[in-house]
């Protein structure tokens, strides 16, 4: 029913829009010494570290408007002819249009400047840790995974995320706590191709990446906030867009294109692109065998604001991806093959009560379809043949009301969401002489190819509600700011809870020295991932997963409680330079991960009895010198999870209740540095090395070693002696050292690079522009593993080199 109201809702606003819900406004108007308004006046409007940069003229009354400003810190540049040039620094944090008016002087006479150093100007006094990655700094990444890369832009930018498979990544030792606000939008589903469809990254204005302890308006999952701003056609005075057209390694053709329309008071914005690859996912053997995919992504932005106090928005999204299973050694014939759909709409309304009052309301509906099929002949499939069909569908609202006058900036709102939930699955066991022991009695008659062999079948459906209510306030004591924030929770699904969640923060900017320190702390309540939900937690202990499901136990998943401190700096390192570093510590009850179906990318969600998570993150990035811009992330997290299973459908073997170890999300260190020249506006190039120290694997002694399959040696390199083993694409601890927590077995360390060189006009042209592109990914081709034998990933191979070129027009 509310879907069907969402729908009706959606349909009705469809010729509707202004600037999003999750960036700014700054306005006002620019008039000569006599008071008369200057129409034409030149207005820019830059950050001096992301060169995030947008440019408008004066209208007939001397009036601007710069919309859809992603939050930052801004340099605002006024010129014209005749006129001294003013230039002001300010921040957009809020939605609350802030108006700034000009007064011209004639040149000659004294300006208005209030412009300090380089390093005050950019330093952004908030008390969370986060990274500004705008469409300048995405769009020239010399990075490629065919259906992820959204999830590639943002572990190349963001200090403290782990590199995994298949697009996944490890934000600050949690496993995929992500939560999105695309346009206000919230969106705490999986975003990996494995589960869903992404944002294609063409349609990104900008991102914040919040790894520090987020305000109260997020939650279900919060170890990294990904603040999404889009882009938009309100403003365009004449049609602009690009098409570009590619081919690269393994097979892969694509496209990707877009064009912008619209007016003053109006503005469309469209994305479509479509590719196909031969290595669509991450595979277990270095040489793809049985990995071909294609997506195909739709995304609309439309806006409308019909008056100054009315603004109207709708985000439309339908997605695509089909994709084989690629196969290891062991099982050369399998077949197996998924297809999944996304459809996402989202109508938002902004109204300007008074000039410090806004009130925005949205809404939204978001379905993902997941298709699993099965090999043809399931005697292909070892040790199961299993088959899945479900659906997640997320539809709902939230309204904030937002007021800021003098030193307060406040925020309250309210957010609904019910999760619908279908799921279909099956399977059939197809090799018994893979269980050790022989199979069980209960599994007897799924055991297909015998007499009365038939495959299990599941079949469950059901919902969950969620109701949020937050409130929260930034306070500006000069050079201090203290946050101060409450978010209540309550969650009715398999289970019911009710989260009560204090937040507070505060930063101070110490000017003399450009330096910013930082604290706080945050309580949250984490939510258990809604894939797989139902056959993981509904069959209740002991129930499905003991008597059928051969697997340890399964319980209801309870949210988890955490406990977040974190502890930071940013500090100016002379004219060119920004440091900033961040501490951080967490401890979770119910700590979530995922489970994995045998070599199937089948995944239930599992939860651990408690989790204690440290680590620290930095960041350095530089601003633009000649030509020359770069940044270099760190990032160290140990991730302990204290058993045993608290929840969910465990397959793997069972872990001492005393015991501690370190699970697959944790890693010593990793490093990402960008660098990237362009001449004026010439040539480019772009240069990417990213350094992994290795993710915690499954083999722990040589005695684990010894029990893998010959094929699975030579793919990891074992060899044994005398004195141990050892291994070439993993490490594992000597003999009498191992220890799940202290001395876990680890994949090798990895340096891969990547190069990216290009041309966005060759001709030179002042509109119709033709450019190139040319990327290298692991220039090197060094092989080695992301993951192996993981409880979630199974085995994976990073990408070998490959290689990809691109022709495109703009106007």
């Amino acid at each position: 029913m509310i879907s069907r109201l969402l729908l009706l809702l959606a349909t009705s606003l469809a010729i509707l829009q202004a600037q999003s819900t999750s960036s700014g406004t700054v306005q006002g108007t620019v008039k000569d010494p006599s008071g008369a308004p200057v129409p034409g006046a030149l207005i820019t409007i830059v950050n001096l570290l992301t060169n995030f940069k947008v440019t408008s003229k004066t209208g007939a009354a001397g009036e601007y408007k710069l919309n859809n400003l992603p939050p930052n810190t801004y340099h605002l540049e006024l010129t014209q002819q005749g006129f001294a040039p003013l230039s002001r620094d300010l921040i957009v944090r809020n939605q609350v249009p802030q108006t700034i008016d000009f007064k011209l002087q004639l040149a000659g006479q004294q300006t208005e400047v209030e412009v300090h150093g380089f390093g005050d100007d950019v330093l952004e006094n908030v008390p969370y840790a986060h990274t500004d990655a705008d469409s300048a700094t995405l769009r020239h990444l010399p990075i490629h995974s065919p259906g992820s890369g959204l999830s590639d832009a943002i572990t190349y930018s963001t200090p403290g995320v782990v590199a995994d498979s298949d697009g996944f990544f490890h934000p600050l030792g949690d496993h995929a706590q992500v939560g999105f606000s695309i346009d206000g939008q919230p969106v705490t589903d999986q975003q990996s191709k494995r589960f869903s469809t992404q944002l294609p990254v063409n349609a990104i204005r900008s991102m914040e990446l919040i790894t520090g302890a987020p305000n109260a308006e997020y939650g279900d999952k919060s170890s990294l906030v990904v603040n999404t701003v889009t882009k938009s056609g309100l403003g365009v005075d004449r049609p602009t867009g690009q098409i570009w057209l590619g081919y690269g390694s393994f097979g892969t053709p694509s496209i990707e294109s877009s064009v912008a329309i619209g007016g003053k008071k109006w503005g469309n914005f469209l994305v479509a692109n479509a590719e196909r690859s031969g290595r669509f996912l991450d595979t277990p053997e270095f040489r793809p065998a049985h990995a071909i995919g294609n997506t195909q992504t739709f995304f609309d932005r439309f806006d409308l604001q019909p008056r100054e106090s009315d603004s109207l928005h709708l985000n439309l999204m339908y997605s695509r991806n089909w994709f084989q299973i690629p196969n290891p050694f062991e099982t050369p014939n399998a077949d197996q093959r998924q297809l999944t759909r996304t459809f996402n709409i989202a109508p938002s309304y902004q109204r300007i009560i008074s000039p410090t009052t806004l009130l925005s309301v949205n809404a939204f509906f978001r379905r993902d379809a997941i298709d699993y099929f099965p090999s043809r002949n399931v005697f292909a499939d070892d040790p199961v043949s299993a088959s899945q069909s479900r659906t997640l569908s997320n539809s709902g609202f939230r309204t904030d009301l937002s007021h800021v006058k003098g030193r307060f900036d406040f925020k309250t709102g309210i957010q609904y969401t019910h999760t619908a939930l279908r799921e279909d699955f099956s399977f059939g066991i197809t090799n018994p002489d893979s269980f050790e022991g022989g199979v069980p009695d209960s599994l007897l008659p799924y055991v297909l190819g015998t007499p009365g062999g038939t495959p299990f079948r599941f079949h469950a459906q059901s919902g969950i509600n969620q109701f949020a209510w937050y409130a929260q306030n930034s306070l500006t004591l000069g050079n201090l700011i203290v946050n101060t924030s409450l978010r209540i929770d309550y969650y009715a699904g398999l289970v019911t809870k009710t989260g009560v969640q204090p937040r507070a923060g505060f930063s101070y900017k110490i000017k003399r020295t450009a330096t910013v320190i930082r604290g706080s702390y945050s309580r949250t309540m984490e939510t258990p991932y809604n894939e797989n939900l139902l056959l993981s937690s509904s069959t209740g202990s002991g129930g499905l997963a003991a008597n059928v499901f051969f697997g340890f136990g399964s319980k209801p998943l309870n949210p988890g409680g955490r406990n977040q401190y974190n502890a930071g700096i940013q500090q100016a390192l002379g004219k060119y330079f920004i440091l900033d570093a961040d501490y951080f510590w967490k401890y979770t009850r119910n700590a979530f991960d995922f489970g994995v179906l045998y070599n199937t990318p089948i995944t239930f969600p599992i939860s651990w009895r408690k989790s204690n998570i440290v680590g620290i993150s930095g960041r350095v990035s530089s601003r633009e010198w000649h030509g020359l811009q770069g940044s270099t992330t760190v990032g160290s997290t140990r991730a302990r999870f204290f058993p045993p299973s608290a929840g969910g459908l465990l397959f793997q073997n069972p872990i001492e209740d005393d015991g501690v170890f370190r699970i697959d999300h944790d890693q010593k260190f990793q490093q990402t540095t960008n660098l990237r020249y362009q001449h004026k506006s010439g040539p480019w190039l772009a240069f990417t090395w990213r350094f992994d120290s290795g993710l915690v694997n499954g083999i722990s002694s040589c005695e684990d070693a010894e029990a893998l399959s010959d094929h699975t040696k030579k793919t990891i390199g074992f060899y044994g002696n005398d004195n141990g083993c050892g291994a070439a694409l993993i490490t594992i601890p000597a003999p009498g050292t191992e220890n799940a927590d202290h001395n876990p077995g680890r994949m090798k360390s990895r340096n891969l690079y990547n190069i990216g060189i290009g041309h966005d006009n060759l001709l030179h042209a002042d509109r119709h522009k033709i450019g190139i592109r040319f990327n290298v990914i692991n220039l090197t081709n060094k092989v080695a593993l992301y993951n192996f034998q993981s409880t979630f990933g199974g085995t994976h191979y990073v990408t070998p080199r490959a290689f990809s070129a691109s022709l495109g027009y703009s106007f």
